[in-house]
């Protein structure tokens, strides 16, 4: 018989030392408003902003990890080949991608890879190609090592954003540019990129050298009627140049667990790479999320199937809300991803204006839009991974702040 899992009753994350809850707990107060408490006490406030979940991870995983800590041993771990095996094995199933088990090189997050991939495959002076608005640690990875950004800006044509391959082109063909880092599925504008989008930007690179890191940790979390494109399937000749960031973490609520999985086809890359992540200190993975992630891409492909459909509900009632009581706000619908681009310009508001109207007036803490490059000005990223419940107070305290 199916499981149904629960996705509606809230859990009550406080003192579990959650980055989402704890930082809202302790006073995010900018300009000393009164912002201390959290969204289970009176007039608190509904933290929607960092990207993980607010939802249980499966039975399965939690199990798994009972088991494994009943065991009473925690001593160096290795990534096994039957763990190998269980994260190729998902890639395969689920987005269709040939992945290798020796491509894997794992690490302790994509963040940290991504400090350590700038610094493996780049030069001083050389420039880190980025396509703003984007997940800002992107911009924080290249100026953590000195290393200046090369900005192709996403164009905007209508609810939809796409890639300036025109300005992509100039850009790649500066021999200064040597790395870019690729959102796929897109983080902030939900962006599920089709194949032959992808295929025209490896091209690019590919012709111009450029290698290419593609972060897709959001890549199973894309929408019904959408369909995900792993960069490195589109060829041999994309593949050779390119490392591929994945994790279980965004998925299936495991951040915190710290597991990620570097995929690059190329031997000499890897090597590189690995030799990258051994002069930082880092040896061995975390046996809790070995486990972890060996039992989601092993049994939780149902949990996830029925979050995805709950996620697609909330989508269309945050689209359906906002349209009727906040139509000043525009939704960009996302394709892909639990994160949705709000374009807040047509309240008519300045920013500090608007960033009071959420956290002050609204009392809900939304990712502000210009983390993303300065092209989020007037935008805010609102986390949809929560019971529809919360959701729904947050979005009806938003209408009665903005009227």
């Amino acid at each position: 018989m199916a499981i149904t899992y629960d996705f509606d009753t809230p859990v009550d994350r406080r003192e579990t030392g959650s980055v989402k809850w704890q930082l809202v707990r302790d006073g995010i107060d900018p300009e000393s408003w009164h912002v201390g408490n959290d969204c289970f006490e009176p007039n608190g406030i509904i933290p929607m902003w960092v990207a993980d979940m607010d939802f249980r991870c499966p039975d399965e995983i939690v199990n798994a990890l009972v088991e494994r800590a009943r065991h009473g041993v925690f001593g160096y771990t290795l990534a096994t080949d039957d763990y190998r095996a269980a994260v190729c094995d998902w890639m395969r199933r689920r987005q269709g991608w040939a992945a290798r088990p020796k491509w894997i090189v794992p690490t302790p997050g994509i963040v940290p890879a991504l400090h350590w991939l700038v610094r493996a495959f780049t030069k001083p002076g050389e420039q880190v190609l980025v396509q703003p608005p984007v997940y800002y640690p992107f911009f924080n990875a290249a100026k953590a090592s000195d290393r200046p950004l090369a900005r192709n800006p996403l164009v905007r044509d209508g609810d939809h954003y796409h890639m300036n391959y025109e300005e992509l082109e100039r850009i790649a063909a500066d021999p200064q540019v040597t790395l870019a880092i690729l959102s796929n599925p897109h983080n902030p504008v939900g962006r599920v990129w089709q194949p032959e989008e992808l295929r025209r930007f490896g091209e690019i690179c590919t012709r111009h050298g450029v290698l290419v890191v593609a972060d897709e940790i959001h890549g199973d979390l894309v929408l019904p009627g959408h369909t995900f494109t792993p960069y490195a399937s589109l060829g041999d000749n994309l593949a050779a140049l390119s490392i591929i960031c994945t994790a279980p973490s965004k998925t299936f609520n495991l951040a915190g667990l710290q597991t990620s999985n570097i995929f690059i086809p190329d031997e000499t890359l890897r090597e590189r790479f690995s030799a990258e992540v051994r002069a930082n200190g880092i040896f061995d993975p975390n046996p809790f999320g070995m486990v972890a992630c060996q039992t989601a891409y092993t049994h939780g492909e149902a949990w996830l199937d029925q979050l995805l459909t709950y996620i697609e509900g909330n989508v269309d009632f945050l689209v359906d809300t906002l349209a009727r009581t906040v139509p000043e706000i525009t939704v960009i619908r996302p394709e892909g991803t639990y994160l949705a681009w709000l374009d807040c310009r047509a309240l008519g508001i300045t920013r500090p204006a608007l960033e009071k109207l959420f956290l002050h007036d609204a009392r809900v803490f939304l990712d502000e839009g210009r983390m993303f490059g300065p092209e989020g000005d007037g935008f805010e990223r609102i986390n949809l991974a929560c019971p529809r419940s919360v959701l729904a107070e947050a979005l009806s305290r938003i209408a009665a702040a903005a009227h």
